[in-house]
C-alpha cells in the first residue's frame, strides 16, 4: 500500500529439545538450512493469525546460538511487517502476549519445547 514502511522487530527464545551443533552455526550447512525452514514453518503463520498478521511480510533466523544446557539452542530471528496508517503502532507487549499465549505460556513450538522465560519480542 502507498505510503507503506517495512518495519522491523527481533525475535529470541531457546528451545531446550533441539541440541545445539557447531553446524547451525554455519549458514550454508544442511543442518542449519533444514532448521531454518522448520523455524518459519512455525513461526510464520503464529505472526500470521497475531494482531499485526494483515501487515506481516515475514521472519528470517539470523542465527542459532549454544544454550545454556548442551541441548538448549537460542533462536534468533528478524521479522517484517508494513507500518501504515491502517496497522495501530506496533505494540511489542501485546505481541509478547499473543505469541505467549500461541505457545501454551512460551513452552510450546510445534514439536519442540520452549524454555518459558525465553520468549523475546524487541521492536
Amino acid at each position: 500500500s502507498p505510503g507503506a514502511v517495512t518495519e522491523h522487530f527481533t525475535l529470541n527464545f531457546t528451545i531446550t529439545n533441539l541440541m545445539f551443533t557447531t553446524d547451525l552455526q554455519k549458514p550454508n550447512s544442511r543442518k542449519h538450512r533444514s532448521t531454518e525452514k522448520i523455524m518459519k514453518h512455525y513461526i510464520d503463520p503464529l505472526l500470521q493469525k497475531s494482531s499485526i498478521g494483515p501487515h506481516f511480510t515475514g521472519c528470517s533466523v539470523t542465527g542459532f546460538r549454544s544454550g545454556r544446557g548442551r541441548d538448549d539452542t537460542k533462536v534468533d530471528a528478524v521479522c517484517s511487517y508494513k507500518d501504515n496508517a491502517s496497522l495501530a503502532r506496533f505494540d511489542r507487549e501485546k505481541l509478547y502476549q499473543e505469541l505467549s499465549t500461541m505457545t501454551s505460556n512460551g513452552t510450546k513450538l510445534g514439536h519442540y519445547s520452549l524454555d518459558r522465560s525465553s520468549l523475546r519480542v524487541h521492536g
